[in-house]
Protein backbone atom coordinates (compact mmCIF):
# COMPACT_ATOMS: atom_id res chain seq x y z
CA UNK A 1 0.00 0.00 0.00
CA UNK A 2 1.01 3.65 -0.83
CA UNK A 3 2.27 5.55 2.04
CA UNK A 4 0.33 9.27 2.56
CA UNK A 5 2.51 12.09 1.66
CA UNK A 6 5.06 12.89 3.99
CA UNK A 7 5.07 10.68 5.93
CA UNK A 8 7.94 7.41 6.45
CA UNK A 9 8.01 5.21 9.56
CA UNK A 10 10.91 6.40 11.32
CA UNK A 11 13.94 4.49 12.69
CA UNK A 12 12.03 3.97 16.25
CA UNK A 13 9.35 2.78 14.89
CA UNK A 14 10.88 0.01 12.81
CA UNK A 15 12.85 -0.26 16.37
CA UNK A 16 9.60 -0.95 18.66
CA UNK A 17 8.39 -3.05 16.17
CA UNK A 18 10.78 -5.60 16.25
CA UNK A 19 11.06 -6.06 19.50
CA UNK A 20 9.62 -10.16 20.25
CA UNK A 21 6.30 -9.83 21.91
CA UNK A 22 4.70 -12.58 24.11
CA UNK A 23 1.29 -13.28 25.92
CA UNK A 24 0.56 -14.24 29.57
CA UNK A 25 1.89 -17.58 28.89
CA UNK A 26 4.55 -16.44 27.13
CA UNK A 27 4.16 -17.85 23.44
CA UNK A 28 5.57 -15.31 20.64
CA UNK A 29 2.76 -12.70 19.19
CA UNK A 30 2.72 -10.94 16.00
CA UNK A 31 3.82 -7.68 16.25
CA UNK A 32 0.80 -6.53 13.74
CA UNK A 33 -1.44 -4.17 15.14
CA UNK A 34 -4.44 -5.82 16.41
CA UNK A 35 -5.92 -4.23 19.78
CA UNK A 36 -8.76 -6.07 19.66
CA UNK A 37 -7.46 -9.62 19.66
CA UNK A 38 -6.84 -10.69 23.28
CA UNK A 39 -2.85 -12.26 22.65
CA UNK A 40 -1.85 -8.83 21.33
CA UNK A 41 -3.37 -7.30 24.59
CA UNK A 42 -1.80 -10.01 27.05
CA UNK A 43 1.73 -8.46 25.49
CA UNK A 44 0.71 -4.90 26.01
CA UNK A 45 -0.10 -5.77 29.09
CA UNK A 46 3.15 -7.91 29.47
CA UNK A 47 5.20 -4.49 28.72
CA UNK A 48 3.93 -2.74 31.08
CA UNK A 49 4.02 -5.17 33.52
CA UNK A 50 7.58 -5.14 33.10
CA UNK A 51 7.99 -1.64 34.85
CA UNK A 52 5.95 -2.95 38.19
CA UNK A 53 8.80 -6.18 37.88
CA UNK A 54 11.40 -2.93 37.76
CA UNK A 55 9.46 -1.19 40.71
CA UNK A 56 9.79 -4.52 42.91
CA UNK A 57 13.04 -4.57 42.07
CA UNK A 58 13.86 -1.12 43.40
CA UNK A 59 11.84 -1.30 46.55
CA UNK A 60 14.00 -4.69 47.65
CA UNK A 61 17.13 -2.91 46.64
CA UNK A 62 16.35 -0.33 48.77
CA UNK A 63 14.99 -2.96 51.38
CA UNK A 64 18.29 -4.72 51.47
CA UNK A 65 19.98 -1.52 51.32
CA UNK A 66 18.74 0.74 54.15
CA UNK A 67 18.27 -2.78 56.42
CA UNK A 68 22.13 -3.56 55.79
CA UNK A 69 22.77 0.42 56.76
CA UNK A 70 20.72 0.15 60.06
CA UNK A 71 21.84 -2.71 61.49
CA UNK A 72 25.46 -3.65 60.10
CA UNK A 73 26.25 0.37 61.07
CA UNK A 74 29.89 -0.02 63.17
CA UNK A 75 28.67 1.85 66.54
CA UNK A 76 30.22 5.29 66.68
CA UNK A 77 33.38 5.73 69.70
CA UNK A 78 31.51 7.74 72.42
CA UNK A 79 32.38 11.51 72.22
CA UNK A 80 33.44 11.21 68.50
CA UNK A 81 32.16 14.32 66.72
CA UNK A 82 33.91 13.76 63.69
CA UNK A 83 31.72 12.65 60.80
CA UNK A 84 32.71 9.14 59.52
CA UNK A 85 35.05 8.85 56.18
CA UNK A 86 33.20 8.88 53.11
CA UNK A 87 30.46 10.98 53.77
CA UNK A 88 31.38 13.59 51.61
CA UNK A 89 31.02 11.21 48.98
CA UNK A 90 27.83 10.50 50.10
CA UNK A 91 26.32 13.29 50.14
CA UNK A 92 27.23 14.32 46.66
CA UNK A 93 26.13 11.14 45.12
CA UNK A 94 22.64 12.14 46.64
CA UNK A 95 23.05 15.88 45.28
CA UNK A 96 24.05 14.67 41.73
CA UNK A 97 21.10 11.96 41.45
CA UNK A 98 18.94 14.50 42.12
CA UNK A 99 20.55 17.22 39.76
CA UNK A 100 20.09 14.27 37.12
CA UNK A 101 16.88 13.66 38.38
CA UNK A 102 15.69 17.45 37.63
CA UNK A 103 17.32 17.20 33.72
CA UNK A 104 15.15 13.81 33.37
CA UNK A 105 12.28 16.23 34.68
CA UNK A 106 13.19 18.89 31.43
CA UNK A 107 13.23 16.33 29.33
CA UNK A 108 9.69 15.01 30.04
CA UNK A 109 8.38 18.56 30.12
CA UNK A 110 10.06 18.80 26.01
CA UNK A 111 8.30 15.55 25.78
CA UNK A 112 5.09 16.17 27.27
CA UNK A 113 4.67 19.01 24.84
CA UNK A 114 6.06 16.97 21.62
CA UNK A 115 3.31 14.88 22.68
CA UNK A 116 0.74 17.26 22.93
CA UNK A 117 1.98 19.10 19.59
CA UNK A 118 1.55 15.51 17.83
CA UNK A 119 -2.25 14.64 18.69
CA UNK A 120 -3.17 18.51 18.34
CA UNK A 121 -1.73 18.22 14.66
CA UNK A 122 -4.11 14.42 14.51
CA UNK A 123 -6.51 16.72 15.68
CA UNK A 124 -6.30 19.35 13.23
CA UNK A 125 -6.19 17.06 10.71
CA UNK A 126 -9.44 15.29 11.62
CA UNK A 127 -11.59 18.90 11.75
CA UNK A 128 -10.36 19.58 8.20
CA UNK A 129 -11.15 15.83 6.93
CA UNK A 130 -14.81 16.57 8.58
CA UNK A 131 -14.84 20.61 7.12
CA UNK A 132 -14.06 18.53 3.38
CA UNK A 133 -16.80 15.60 3.98
CA UNK A 134 -18.92 18.17 5.31
CA UNK A 135 -18.81 20.24 2.23
CA UNK A 136 -19.06 17.78 -0.56
CA UNK A 137 -22.30 16.68 1.38
CA UNK A 138 -24.11 20.30 1.40
CA UNK A 139 -22.84 20.59 -2.22
CA UNK A 140 -24.21 17.81 -3.23
CA UNK A 141 -27.63 18.63 -1.26
CA UNK A 142 -27.62 22.53 -2.40
CA UNK A 143 -27.40 21.04 -5.89
CA UNK A 144 -30.16 18.37 -5.92
CA UNK A 145 -32.56 21.16 -4.37
CA UNK A 146 -31.68 23.58 -6.55
CA UNK A 147 -32.25 21.27 -9.50
CA UNK A 148 -35.86 19.95 -8.00
CA UNK A 149 -36.93 23.70 -6.99
CA UNK A 150 -35.91 24.55 -11.33
CA UNK A 151 -37.84 21.15 -11.93
CA UNK A 152 -41.09 21.77 -9.99
CA UNK A 153 -41.55 25.26 -10.65
CA UNK A 154 -39.74 27.08 -13.94
CA UNK A 155 -39.36 24.15 -16.03
CA UNK A 156 -43.18 23.49 -15.69
CA UNK A 157 -44.01 27.43 -16.11
CA UNK A 158 -42.39 26.91 -19.40
CA UNK A 159 -44.18 23.97 -20.45
CA UNK A 160 -47.44 25.47 -19.79
CA UNK A 161 -46.23 28.77 -21.74
CA UNK A 162 -45.17 26.70 -24.59
CA UNK A 163 -48.02 24.27 -25.23
CA UNK A 164 -49.05 25.32 -27.69
CA UNK A 165 -45.87 24.05 -29.75
CA UNK A 166 -45.49 20.49 -29.43
CA UNK A 167 -41.69 20.27 -30.26
CA UNK A 168 -41.29 23.10 -27.91
CA UNK A 169 -42.71 21.25 -24.99
CA UNK A 170 -41.43 18.12 -25.91
CA UNK A 171 -37.58 20.11 -25.87
CA UNK A 172 -38.62 21.88 -22.55
CA UNK A 173 -39.53 17.93 -21.06
CA UNK A 174 -35.90 16.72 -22.16
CA UNK A 175 -34.46 19.45 -20.16
CA UNK A 176 -36.39 17.94 -17.21
CA UNK A 177 -35.54 14.78 -17.14
CA UNK A 178 -32.04 15.56 -18.18
CA UNK A 179 -32.08 18.05 -14.46
CA UNK A 180 -33.92 14.61 -13.02
CA UNK A 181 -30.84 12.71 -13.93
CA UNK A 182 -28.03 15.41 -12.50
CA UNK A 183 -30.32 15.56 -9.85
CA UNK A 184 -30.05 11.44 -9.33
CA UNK A 185 -26.34 11.45 -10.02
CA UNK A 186 -25.73 14.12 -7.35
CA UNK A 187 -27.69 12.27 -4.77
CA UNK A 188 -24.82 9.31 -5.00
CA UNK A 189 -22.14 11.96 -4.29
CA UNK A 190 -22.86 12.56 -0.86
CA UNK A 191 -21.60 9.63 0.16
CA UNK A 192 -20.79 10.46 4.30
CA UNK A 193 -24.25 11.86 4.54
CA UNK A 194 -25.69 9.72 7.09
CA UNK A 195 -22.89 7.76 8.31
CA UNK A 196 -22.18 7.59 12.12
CA UNK A 197 -18.85 8.06 12.26
CA UNK A 198 -18.03 11.73 12.87
CA UNK A 199 -14.64 13.31 12.78
CA UNK A 200 -15.62 16.03 14.60
CA UNK A 201 -16.56 13.76 17.29
CA UNK A 202 -13.35 11.85 17.52
CA UNK A 203 -11.55 15.42 17.27
CA UNK A 204 -13.23 16.48 20.29
CA UNK A 205 -12.56 12.99 22.32
CA UNK A 206 -9.06 12.94 21.44
CA UNK A 207 -8.67 16.83 22.24
CA UNK A 208 -10.58 15.93 25.43
CA UNK A 209 -8.37 13.05 26.40
CA UNK A 210 -5.26 14.69 25.60
CA UNK A 211 -6.06 17.83 27.80
CA UNK A 212 -6.19 15.61 31.41
CA UNK A 213 -3.31 13.91 29.90
CA UNK A 214 -1.25 16.62 29.14
CA UNK A 215 -2.46 18.30 32.54
CA UNK A 216 -1.65 14.89 34.37
CA UNK A 217 1.70 14.54 33.31
CA UNK A 218 2.49 18.25 34.16
CA UNK A 219 1.04 17.80 37.91
CA UNK A 220 3.00 14.61 38.34
CA UNK A 221 6.29 16.64 36.54
CA UNK A 222 5.82 19.84 39.02
CA UNK A 223 5.80 16.74 42.12
CA UNK A 224 8.72 15.33 40.97
CA UNK A 225 10.69 18.84 40.27
CA UNK A 226 9.42 19.85 44.09
CA UNK A 227 10.79 16.63 45.69
CA UNK A 228 14.11 17.03 43.61
CA UNK A 229 14.40 20.73 44.96
CA UNK A 230 13.47 20.49 48.46
CA UNK A 231 15.34 17.52 49.04
CA UNK A 232 18.64 19.78 47.34
CA UNK A 233 17.19 22.16 50.20
CA UNK A 234 17.34 20.42 53.24
CA UNK A 235 20.70 18.85 52.36
CA UNK A 236 21.82 22.05 52.42
CA UNK A 237 20.33 23.36 55.24
CA UNK A 238 20.44 19.97 56.45
CA UNK A 239 17.34 20.11 58.04
CA UNK A 240 16.40 16.58 59.55
CA UNK A 241 12.60 16.88 58.92
CA UNK A 242 12.57 18.37 55.68
CA UNK A 243 14.30 15.68 54.77
CA UNK A 244 12.76 12.98 56.35
CA UNK A 245 9.15 13.99 54.35
CA UNK A 246 10.95 14.43 51.34
CA UNK A 247 12.19 11.17 51.49
CA UNK A 248 8.57 10.00 52.10
CA UNK A 249 7.68 11.91 48.88
CA UNK A 250 9.95 10.53 47.24
CA UNK A 251 8.70 7.18 47.46
CA UNK A 252 5.58 8.03 46.79
CA UNK A 253 7.50 9.64 42.72
CA UNK A 254 9.52 6.53 42.42
CA UNK A 255 5.67 4.21 42.37
CA UNK A 256 4.38 7.15 40.13
CA UNK A 257 7.06 6.89 38.24
CA UNK A 258 7.68 3.53 37.33
CA UNK A 259 3.59 3.33 36.88
CA UNK A 260 4.26 6.02 34.36
CA UNK A 261 7.12 3.93 32.72
CA UNK A 262 4.96 1.01 31.81
CA UNK A 263 2.49 3.02 30.80
CA UNK A 264 4.52 4.87 27.90
CA UNK A 265 6.67 1.99 27.00
CA UNK A 266 3.15 -0.07 26.31
CA UNK A 267 1.89 3.18 25.10
CA UNK A 268 4.84 3.20 22.49
CA UNK A 269 4.88 -0.51 21.68
CA UNK A 270 1.32 -0.20 20.66
CA UNK A 271 1.79 2.66 18.53
CA UNK A 272 4.67 1.98 16.90
CA UNK A 273 3.10 -1.52 15.40
CA UNK A 274 -0.03 0.47 14.36
CA UNK A 275 2.19 3.07 12.28
CA UNK A 276 4.94 0.51 10.84
CA UNK A 277 1.48 -0.56 8.49
CA UNK A 278 -1.38 2.16 9.61
CA UNK A 279 -3.40 1.95 6.08
CA UNK A 280 -4.58 -2.17 6.35
CA UNK A 281 -5.93 -1.30 10.26
CA UNK A 282 -7.36 2.16 9.14
CA UNK A 283 -9.33 0.81 5.96
CA UNK A 284 -10.46 -1.85 8.29
CA UNK A 285 -11.69 -0.29 10.68
CA UNK A 286 -13.31 2.75 8.88
CA UNK A 287 -15.17 -0.01 6.67
CA UNK A 288 -16.43 -1.33 9.81
CA UNK A 289 -17.34 1.33 11.52
CA UNK A 290 -18.87 3.39 8.21
CA UNK A 291 -20.25 0.77 5.85
CA UNK A 292 -18.65 2.37 3.01
CA UNK A 293 -17.66 0.16 0.24
CA UNK A 294 -13.52 -0.47 -0.05
CA UNK A 295 -13.82 1.49 -3.58
CA UNK A 296 -14.29 4.63 -2.02
CA UNK A 297 -12.31 3.67 1.05
CA UNK A 298 -9.36 2.44 -1.07
CA UNK A 299 -9.69 5.71 -3.30
CA UNK A 300 -9.32 8.31 -0.85
CA UNK A 301 -7.02 6.34 2.10
CA UNK A 302 -4.44 5.06 -0.59
CA UNK A 303 -4.59 7.80 -3.37
CA UNK A 304 -2.31 6.24 -6.01
CA UNK A 305 -2.94 5.69 -9.81
CA UNK A 306 -4.07 2.33 -9.48
CA UNK A 307 -6.84 2.87 -7.72
CA UNK A 308 -9.74 4.90 -9.98
CA UNK A 309 -12.11 7.37 -8.50
CA UNK A 310 -15.23 5.62 -7.86
CA UNK A 311 -17.45 8.36 -8.53
CA UNK A 312 -15.82 9.16 -12.14
CA UNK A 313 -19.01 7.77 -14.02
CA UNK A 314 -21.57 9.62 -11.71
CA UNK A 315 -19.63 13.07 -12.57
CA UNK A 316 -19.14 12.36 -16.06
CA UNK A 317 -22.81 11.65 -16.46
CA UNK A 318 -23.75 14.85 -14.53
CA UNK A 319 -21.36 16.79 -16.61
CA UNK A 320 -22.67 15.77 -20.20
CA UNK A 321 -26.29 16.25 -18.64
CA UNK A 322 -26.05 19.55 -17.38
CA UNK A 323 -24.13 21.17 -20.77
CA UNK A 324 -27.51 18.98 -22.89
CA UNK A 325 -29.31 21.26 -20.75
CA UNK A 326 -27.55 24.37 -21.55
CA UNK A 327 -27.72 23.36 -24.93
CA UNK A 328 -31.35 23.06 -24.74
CA UNK A 329 -32.20 26.03 -22.74
CA UNK A 330 -30.27 27.97 -25.54
CA UNK A 331 -32.49 26.17 -28.25
CA UNK A 332 -35.86 26.98 -26.51
CA UNK A 333 -34.41 30.74 -26.30
CA UNK A 334 -34.02 31.35 -29.84
CA UNK A 335 -36.93 29.49 -30.69
CA UNK A 336 -39.45 30.33 -27.92
CA UNK A 337 -38.79 33.79 -27.05
CA UNK A 338 -39.73 35.52 -30.05
CA UNK A 339 -43.33 33.86 -30.64
CA UNK A 340 -43.56 33.64 -26.71
CA UNK A 341 -41.87 36.65 -24.41
CA UNK A 342 -43.65 35.27 -21.13
CA UNK A 343 -41.31 32.35 -21.76
CA UNK A 344 -38.02 34.47 -21.11
CA UNK A 345 -38.79 34.63 -17.22
CA UNK A 346 -38.75 31.39 -16.68
CA UNK A 347 -35.50 30.67 -19.13
CA UNK A 348 -33.24 33.20 -17.28
CA UNK A 349 -34.05 31.57 -13.70
CA UNK A 350 -33.34 28.82 -15.50
CA UNK A 351 -30.06 29.73 -17.32
CA UNK A 352 -28.99 31.33 -13.50
CA UNK A 353 -29.92 28.15 -11.46
CA UNK A 354 -28.07 26.36 -14.23
CA UNK A 355 -24.79 28.60 -13.46
CA UNK A 356 -24.87 28.67 -10.04
CA UNK A 357 -24.88 24.42 -10.09
CA UNK A 358 -22.17 24.00 -12.83
CA UNK A 359 -19.93 26.51 -10.29
CA UNK A 360 -21.03 24.47 -7.74
CA UNK A 361 -20.47 20.89 -9.30
CA UNK A 362 -16.63 22.35 -9.89
CA UNK A 363 -16.28 23.00 -6.72
CA UNK A 364 -17.68 19.21 -5.58
CA UNK A 365 -15.46 18.02 -8.60
CA UNK A 366 -12.20 19.62 -6.65
CA UNK A 367 -13.58 18.51 -3.24
CA UNK A 368 -14.08 14.91 -4.40
CA UNK A 369 -10.58 14.41 -5.73
CA UNK A 370 -8.95 12.28 -3.13
CA UNK A 371 -5.88 14.87 -2.79
CA UNK A 372 -7.57 16.63 0.03
CA UNK A 373 -8.53 13.96 2.05
CA UNK A 374 -5.10 12.05 1.38
CA UNK A 375 -3.40 14.74 2.59
CA UNK A 376 -4.97 15.31 5.80
CA UNK A 377 -4.52 11.56 6.62
CA UNK A 378 -0.86 11.90 6.11
CA UNK A 379 -0.74 14.92 8.34
CA UNK A 380 -2.84 12.47 10.99
CA UNK A 381 -0.22 9.87 10.26
CA UNK A 382 2.81 12.27 10.96
CA UNK A 383 1.06 13.92 14.20
CA UNK A 384 0.70 10.82 15.67
CA UNK A 385 3.35 8.48 14.54
CA UNK A 386 6.31 11.21 14.43
CA UNK A 387 5.77 14.06 16.94
CA UNK A 388 3.66 11.90 19.66
CA UNK A 389 5.50 8.61 19.31
CA UNK A 390 9.24 11.01 19.91
CA UNK A 391 7.43 12.87 22.71
CA UNK A 392 6.36 9.12 24.55
CA UNK A 393 10.21 8.19 23.68
CA UNK A 394 11.35 11.14 26.07
CA UNK A 395 9.01 11.23 28.85
CA UNK A 396 9.60 7.28 28.38
CA UNK A 397 13.57 8.61 29.41
CA UNK A 398 12.19 10.87 32.13
CA UNK A 399 10.59 8.46 33.85
CA UNK A 400 13.80 6.15 33.79
CA UNK A 401 16.22 8.89 34.70
CA UNK A 402 13.43 9.76 37.49
CA UNK A 403 13.07 6.46 38.74
CA UNK A 404 16.75 5.78 38.92
CA UNK A 405 18.06 9.08 40.58
CA UNK A 406 15.21 8.76 43.26
CA UNK A 407 16.52 4.82 43.93
CA UNK A 408 19.78 6.72 44.72
CA UNK A 409 18.44 9.38 46.71
CA UNK A 410 16.43 6.92 48.65
CA UNK A 411 19.69 4.88 49.49
CA UNK A 412 21.72 8.03 49.88
CA UNK A 413 19.71 10.29 51.72
CA UNK A 414 19.64 8.16 55.32
CA UNK A 415 23.48 7.97 55.55
CA UNK A 416 23.32 11.71 54.82
CA UNK A 417 21.14 12.36 57.60
CA UNK A 418 23.24 10.48 59.76
CA UNK A 419 26.03 13.25 58.80
CA UNK A 420 23.90 16.03 60.14
CA UNK A 421 25.13 18.43 63.54
CA UNK A 422 22.67 17.96 66.36
CA UNK A 423 19.27 18.97 64.72
CA UNK A 424 18.79 23.13 65.65
CA UNK A 425 15.76 22.27 67.10
CA UNK A 426 16.26 20.49 70.04
CA UNK A 427 18.23 23.49 70.75
CA UNK A 428 15.39 26.03 70.13
CA UNK A 429 13.27 23.85 72.63
CA UNK A 430 16.02 23.93 75.19
CA UNK A 431 16.59 27.14 74.56
CA UNK A 432 13.16 28.20 75.18
CA UNK A 433 12.92 25.91 78.73
CA UNK A 434 13.25 28.26 81.11
CA UNK A 435 14.25 25.86 83.64
CA UNK A 436 17.11 24.70 81.72
CA UNK A 437 20.18 25.32 84.32
CA UNK A 438 22.28 26.83 81.23
CA UNK A 439 19.84 29.66 81.24
CA UNK A 440 20.26 30.25 84.88
CA UNK A 441 23.62 32.36 84.72
CA UNK A 442 21.81 35.80 84.10
CA UNK A 443 20.22 35.29 86.97
CA UNK A 444 21.83 37.29 90.68
CA UNK A 445 23.32 35.67 93.25
CA UNK A 446 21.28 35.17 95.92
CA UNK A 447 22.40 37.05 99.38
CA UNK A 448 22.37 34.76 102.69
CA UNK A 449 19.57 36.25 105.04
CA UNK A 450 21.07 37.66 107.52
CA UNK A 451 19.21 38.53 111.43
CA UNK A 452 19.91 41.68 113.02
CA UNK A 453 22.18 41.22 116.23
CA UNK A 454 20.31 40.35 119.52
CA UNK A 455 17.21 38.43 117.80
Amino acid sequence: MGAPPGYRPSAWVHLLHQLPRADFQLRPVPSGFAPQEQGYQQALLLVAALAGLGLGLSLIFIAVYLIRFCCCRPPEPPGAKSPPPGGGCVTWSCITALLVGCTGIGIGFYGNSETSDGVSQLSSALLHANHTLSAIDHLASEMVERLGQAVSTELTTLEEVLAQRTELVAAARGARRQAEAVALQLQGLAFWQGVPLSPLQVAEDVSFVEEYRWLAYVLLLLLELLVCLFTLLGLAKQSKWLVVVMTVMSFLVLVLSWGSMGLEAATAVGLSDFCSNPDTYVLNLTQEETGLSSDILNYYFLCNQAVSNPFQQRLTLSQRALANIHAQLQGLEREAVPQFPSAQTPLLSLEETLNVTEGNFHQLVALLHCRGLHKDYGAALRGLCEDALEGLLFLLLCSLLSAGALATALCSLPRAWALFPPSDDAEDADDDDPFNPQLLHWLPEETPLTWPAGL
